[in-house]
């Protein structure tokens, strides 16, 4: 399979959070251009305004307005919109939700057009973004229905020593067991492994899931949920795959033995979030596993915060950059392996 740049289209996020700092920060490494075409979904007006608050106005753009104007050997700007738009870093306003939801539309419009290969989203809060186009969660949600018109993508953190899904993602504490049933994570355990496989290829994973109570219900003396449709879940198919648990959370990652595994698979968000982003931070990265196209973003928020002093660390959104050209290579090579079995046999053997 030949190893040609992929066109990787890249979102703004919240104009007032630190997606185009990180941005920049990431595209102005040669190396970027050199391993792909990166398309950034943003105005000129907009990047100029960071490049110059952060001193980086060597970086050099290639705007576009048509992809009969992209260029394969610079980094690309696609002009989602003209006008000049107040920018106020660190503020929660309007106008971050409308023009972080104007670059996400283009960006998909194009991955449908199939003008970019994948697409990897800046932060968004998930609050000033509502409107009647964008009634979701989160990107996870919004995606999934934009590109399957379900919402049952799976959310999968993923770093060099530790993934982790979810089998409820966005949704309020109050609401997760009520959320939880044995379907639904027999469901979430099938999509996990044929991720792991397809696009990690991962041939057997093993797969560890978590209990919902603590100490996994204690034979039902903190809750039944556990032996009732977790355990049940995992008994359902065990026969054939790899699968274990209910592990309760606190001591499978105290005593680290998540490195035992291929993926985790926690029940909900803050249960899976909290231990990954305690040990892979800096650069673990956000991908939306069940879908048609690839798509992956860093493990962390706007950070209101720091916006606008020079200070985020854009090693996340890189590595969400290798990750979607890893995962896009390795599903078209197992595809074309799906396809066409025989002829790779015989470059094996030649």
């Amino acid at each position: 399979m030949s190893e040609e740049k992929l066109r990787v289209g890249i979102t703004q996020g919240d104009i007032n959070g630190i997606g185009l700092e990180i941005i920049l920060k990431s595209l102005i490494d040669p190396l970027m251009s050199e391993i792909c075409t990166p398309v950034l979904f943003s105005s000129q007006k907009t990047v100029g305004y960071y490049r110059k608050a952060l001193n980086l106005e060597e970086l050099n753009f290639n705007p576009i307005r048509d992809f009969n104007q992209l260029n394969t050997k610079k980094v690309n700007l696609f002009n989602c919109y003209e006008e000049e738009i107040m920018i106020e870093p660190g503020k929660d306003t309007e106008l971050g939700g409308r023009y972080a939801l104007i670059s996400l539309e283009k960006a998909c419009e194009a991955l449908k057009n199939n003008q970019i290969d994948v697409l990897v989203t800046a932060p968004i809060n998930k609050h000033n973004i509502q409107s009647d186009a964008f009634k979701f969660a989160g990107h996870t949600e919004y995606l999934a229905d934009k590109f399957t018109g379900k919402q049952d993508a799976l959310m999968l953190l993923c770093s060099d020593d530790l993934r982790v899904g979810l089998v409820t993602a966005h949704i309020p504490i109050s609401q997760v067991a009520a959320a939880i049933t044995k379907e639904k994570i027999v469901d979430k355990i099938k999509q996990l492994i044929d991720t792991l496989q397809k696009d990690f290829n991962i041939r057997k994973p093993k797969i560890a899931v978590l209990a919902l109570n603590p100490h996994a219900g204690d034979n039902g003396a903190i809750g039944k949920e556990d032996d009732t449709i977790v355990k049940p879940a995992i008994d359902q198919l065990k026969d054939k795959y790899q699968v274990y648990g209910p592990y309760p959370s606190d001591g499978f990652f105290g005593n680290q033995t998540y490195k035992k595994f291929d993926a985790v698979l926690a029940m909900y968000h803050d249960q899976g979030l909290i231990p990954f982003k305690s040990i892979a931070f800096t650069d673990g990265v956000n991908y939306t596993a069940g879908l048609p196209i690839v798509r992956t973003s860093p493990d962390h928020g706007t950070a209101y915060d720091i916006a606008g002093k020079g200070t985020a660390d854009e090693t996340s959104l890189k590595k969400a950059i290798y990750t979607a050209i890893d995962i896009f290579r390795n599903r078209k090579l197992n595809a074309e392996i799906s396809t066409n079995p025989l002829a790779f046999s015989k470059m094996k053997h030649e």
